[in-house]
C-alpha cells in the first residue's frame, strides 16, 4: 500500500483486560514483530495504527491499548464508542484475569447499550508459551464465548508469535463482514 493511497476501511479496535495480561506486548508483536519481556504499565490508553491489505481491501486499523488497572475502567464507555470490534484478553496462567472478564464485559455491555451499538468481541487467552503454568483450560475460554455470545476464542503467544497474525486477521474479517 503506497503512502498516498488512502485506506478503503478504517476500524477502531480497543483491547481490554486486566493489567499484565499482555495487551501491549501483543500489540507490539503484531505491529513490529518484536517481543520484549517488559513494558511500563499503560496509563489510560495508548493508540497505534496499522495499515495493511486483506482480501483486496486497504485497511487502517486503530488499535487502542487500554490500561488494565481498575482505576481506569471509568474510561471504557468513552473508548468503546464507535468501536468496530474489541479484543478481551486474559492470561492463561492467572485464573483471576479470566474471572475478571465478567466485570469488564458488564461495563462493556452497558456502554454498548448506551451508545446503541453492538461491537463484536474476540476473546483471547495469552501466554501459551507458558503452557506448563496454565490455570485456565481452553474449554473454559470456549464456554465463556458461548455463554456471553462473543464472536470467537483464540489463544496466542506474543513471545513466540503463535496466532498473533491470525487473531488480527480474524477480527478484521469480522469487522469487514459487519459493514456489508
Amino acid at each position: 500500500m503506497g503512502k498516498n493511497s488512502a485506506p478503503d476501511l478504517r476500524f477502531k479496535l480497543p483491547i481490554f483486560g486486566d493489567a499484565g495480561v499482555g495487551k501491549t506486548t501483543l500489540t507490539h508483536r503484531y505491529l513490529h514483530g518484536l517481543f520484549k519481556n517488559s513494558y511500563h504499565s499503560t496509563i489510560g490508553i495508548d493508540f497505534y495504527l496499522k495499515r495493511f491489505e486483506i482480501d483486496g481491501k486497504k485497511v487502517s486499523l486503530q488499535i487502542w491499548d487500554f490500561a488494565g488497572e481498575e482505576k481506569f475502567r471509568f474510561l471504557l464507555p468513552g473508548i468503546i464508542n464507535g468501536a468496530n470490534g474489541t479484543i478481551f484478553m486474559f492470561d492463561i496462567t492467572r485464573y483471576v484475569t479470566f474471572q475478571n472478564l465478567t466485570n469488564w464485559l458488564s461495563v462493556f455491555n452497558k456502554a454498548n447499550k448506551t451508545h446503541g451499538q453492538k461491537v463484536p468481541v474476540f476473546l483471547v487467552g495469552s501466554k501459551t508459551d507458558l503452557e506448563g503454568l496454565r490455570t485456565v483450560p481452553s474449554e473454559e475460554g470456549k464456554k465463556f464465548v458461548k455463554a456471553h455470545n462473543l464472536v470467537d476464542y483464540i489463544e496466542c503467544s506474543s513471545k513466540n508469535g503463535e496466532n498473533v497474525e491470525e487473531l488480527f486477521k480474524a477480527i478484521t474479517k469480522i469487522m469487514i463482514s459487519n459493514i456489508k
